[in-house]
């Protein structure tokens, strides 16, 4: 006879995925159980984490509300199944053993900045912690970048070698302790340690003998040196930002004649002294994410002029580890008072180089810009440089997915038919892995032009297929033929190979990040990408699902003189541009740029164009900011990376609060029709001539570009009738563009999608062709 006690109780077996390891979840199940009563067990597995609980139906649903609503900071579930099993009459509730699995689902946290109770503990001269540098606990700390395999536990992390002493081994035990089973879990008696190095005459490091090396280290800031940092992902460079001449150093060193500098301040109030920071930023700055925000800078701005020359914003950042924070207060205390607390924070690597990591070849290639190292004996595993984002149109935008997001994957709305690896573009490459309905977005590789960042790639594939158990049966890639990535998905043994169109990729990644379906009208702005017809496209209005798209219009095509030297030399772009104005009579314009033109090199490359010698054509919004640039004398000669001159551009227009009108423009109709801008062109040509102030001629080109991609949506929903737009390419990373034309589009009651969890820029292309790479596989 069935006993009535059994009858009240049930057993359930649940199988949680999600964010669900390194993140405290099994302590936060564990007293969940407890305080409703449970008993079964949980466990981590490849897959993600297995509870079983026997109770009252009453508790079970209690428990289950729970994972639901009351997650620890850093978990998040994304799928939870429940199934009824046999009861086991335990009498307790146990966090067993990991299991490891021949499946791995498992998904792996970002690294998280320091909580605010290990920072507590931190500053707390009572605390057996008090300033030790790698405090940590299950809400925070390394993630990404320690772990070297998967289930995450802590023999499969670089923390292996530091054995627990026993008050490190009774937290880590201790379901209700905030530290249980975190995996960096450490103190000073048996964790790693900080190390200060000085450089000798002869370039090679040596250990500095000393108590407190961060102090020393933040002395020698406070006196002018150019220190190498390690952190989580990868080592830093610093120095104070308020020096003009360590700042001029470092950029020497780096080889980096003008990108801006990032900078670490201690906190908001410190950030304000130096930018302008909203609500949403302060809240983006203070997340676990900790990215670089750019921010607005403030006039009364006393920074170093070469932390970010001719730059309206700054690129800035709170601490994210307690090395930081020690850092940084340490520096407070060093130098002269009365001024903000500010020290640049840029990627320890010569310009275009991937972020030094490992300690021997940070030695190497930073020895010549270093004065004085900084440096700790926990391996990083996995390099991952900083994240920077700005806030536009209401909300978060990527420049840079890295350090605190990646590789936390972004679900899909549709299932992969079979495991997909998708390699990315050229320049600011990521790649993406894929199975199910998760996309693994890489952390940012980088410009896949020389072989230390091709390496880096390799690595960071086998790194991602070993840690998700991703072996793809088909690859997706570039359809430019000369691309390194393309060139390794070529020669991969993998069956299935899938070409994606550069512009078509960059709008389904917006397409696959909101779960849209439906065609849409993409309009996918950037320098550069291959065209169909192999010509260089970069500013394209289309109708496009994940399946295919439909070339609707495009931006006029004009030479590129010289190919990649016409990025290198905007005056290359305005000169094309004058000249398909005014014939060979643009050289009789009386203004600056004309004057300034080297008529013998210019007489080579109408040659050149003549005939169609190194040419090609291209449509690329970004080779039109140039020329623009260009003619207003921003750049003109060379830049120090593309999009300089562009960006030159941007900052001008801001400071023109003036109500201005937008140049003509030309709409030819055809299959496709063409954007011709020869009017605008001869408009600002024009102004140049009466002595209109740059400014405002910059922020008329803003408006009639928005203008221009507005009317070009118009003409688009009455070709096809639809009436969803969705914006994509580096060209969106420009501010005043894309909140102008959201706000054109949004009046005339379109619905607009932008990037916001991967770069607008080729930073997010990977995920777009992996979306289309799919849509393929499933006709």
């Amino acid at each position: 006879m069935t006993n009535l006690h059994e009858t009240l109780l049930h057993r359930q077996r649940l199988i949680v995925q999600g964010m669900v390891q390194g993140v405290g979840f099994r302590p936060f199940v564990y007293s969940q159980a407890i305080r409703h009563g449970l008993v079964g067990f949980v466990f981590n597995s490849t897959i993600g984490v297995t509870i079983e609980i026997e109770g009252t139906s009453q508790a079970t649903a209690a428990f289950q509300r729970a994972l639901r609503e009351e997650l620890p900071p850093l978990a998040h579930v994304v799928s939870l199944t429940c199934e009824p099993i046999p009861l086991h009459h335990e009498t307790s509730f146990l966090i067993v053993h990991s299991e490891v699995g021949a499946e791995r689902r498992a998904f792996i946290s970002s690294d998280a900045a320091t909580c605010d109770e290990c920072l507590r503990e931190l500053f707390d001269p009572t605390d057996r912690r008090y300033q030790y540098p790698f405090i940590n606990c299950t809400n925070c700390g390394p993630r990404f970048t320690i772990i070297q395999d998967v289930p995450y536990d802590r023999d499969k992390t670089t923390m292996r070698v530091f054995p627990m002493c026993p008050s490190c081994q009774r937290e880590y035990a201790d379901p209700l302790n905030r530290r249980f089973h975190a995996q960096p879990n450490a103190c000073p008696v048996c964790g790693p340690h900080v190390s200060l190095l000085g450089r000798r005459e002869d370039g090679t490091m040596h250990h500095i003998e000393c108590q407190t090396p961060i102090t020393q280290a933040a002395q020698l800031l406070a006196t002018g040196t150019i220190l190498a940092v390690k952190g989580l992902g990868g080592y830093h460079l610093t120095c104070d930002a308020f020096e003009q001449e360590a700042v001029r150093r470092l950029r020497q060193g780096k080889q980096r004649e003008a990108k801006p500098f990032a900078l670490m301040v201690p906190d908001i109030t410190a950030a304000r002294q130096l930018c302008w920071v909203s609500e949403a930023e302060a809240q983006l700055l203070h997340s676990r994410h900790r990215p670089i925000v750019l921010l607005k800078r403030r006039d009364d701005n006393l920074v170093a002029p070469d932390v970010a020359p001719a730059y309206d914003s700054l690129g800035i950042m709170l601490p994210y580890t307690p090395l930081h924070h020690l850092l940084l207060s340490a520096f407070a205390a060093a130098h002269q008072p009365g001024r903000p607390t500010a020290l640049v924070m840029t990627s320890g690597n010569l310009s275009e180089e991937p972020i030094a990591y490992h300690d021997e070849d940070a030695q190497q290639r930073l020895h010549t810009i270093a004065e004085a190292m900084l440096i700790h004996n926990r391996d990083i595993h996995m390099r991952c440089d900083d994240s920077v984002v700005q806030v536009t149109a209401g909300g978060e935008q990527f420049c840079r997915r890295a350090r605190g997001y990646a590789p936390e994957p972004i679900t899909l709305s549709f299932d992969l038919p079979v495991p997909l690896l998708a390699c990315g573009a050229h320049l600011k490459n990521t790649f993406c892995l894929g199975k199910g309905t998760q996309a693994f977005v890489s952390h940012h590789i980088g410009d896949l032009e020389n072989l230390e960042t091709l390496l880096s790639f390799r690595e960071g594939i086998e790194h991602f297929q070993r840690l998700f158990d991703i072996f793809p049966e088909a690859i997706a890639y570039d359809s430019h033929p000369e691309y390194l990535a393309t060139k390794y998905a070529l020669d991969t043994p993998i069956p299935r190979k899938i070409a994606v169109q550069h512009h078509h990729a960059h709008i389904a990644s917006v397409m696959a990040e909101h779960g849209i379906t439906e065609p849409v009208i993409g309009i996918a702005a950037d320098g550069s990408g291959y065209g169909t017809d192999g010509a260089i496209w970069g500013c394209e209005i289309m109708m496009a699902d994940l399946l295919q798209f439909q070339r609707l219009a495009h931006l006029a095509y004009i030479p590129l003189p010289g190919g990649e030297q016409a990025v290198r030399q905007p005056w290359r772009m305005g000169a094309v541009y004058l000249s398909r104005a005014y014939g060979d009579a643009f050289l009789d314009l009386d203004i600056p740029f004309v004057r300034a033109i080297n008529r013998a090199r210019w007489h080579i490359l109408s040659q050149m164009i003549e005939k169609g010698v190194n040419c090609p054509p291209t449509s690329s919004l970004g080779r039109l900011f140039d020329a623009v640039a260009a003619l207003l004398g921003l750049h003109a000669a060379e830049v120090a990376y593309e999009g300089q001159a562009a960006i030159a551009l941007e900052v001008l227009a801001a400071t023109c609060r003036d109500q201005v009108t937008s140049y003509p423009f030309h709409w030819q109709q055809g299959e496709p029709a063409i954007l011709d801008v020869i009017p605008i062109i001869t408009a600002i040509t024009d102004d140049i001539l009466r002595g209109e102030p740059p400014a405002r001629i910059a922020r008329r080109f803003h408006l009639s570009i928005t203008h221009m991609l507005t009317i070009a949506c118009v003409e688009a929903r009455k070709q096809a009738g639809c009436n969803r737009v969705a914006l994509s390419g580096g060209v969106f990373q420009n501010r005043l563009l894309l909140e102008q034309l959201m706000t054109n589009l949004e009046e005339r009651a379109f619905q607009v999608s932008i990037n916001r969890r991967v770069p607008p820029n080729d930073g997010g292309i990977s995920l777009g062709q992996l979306a289309v790479a799919a849509a393929h596989l499933r006709t």
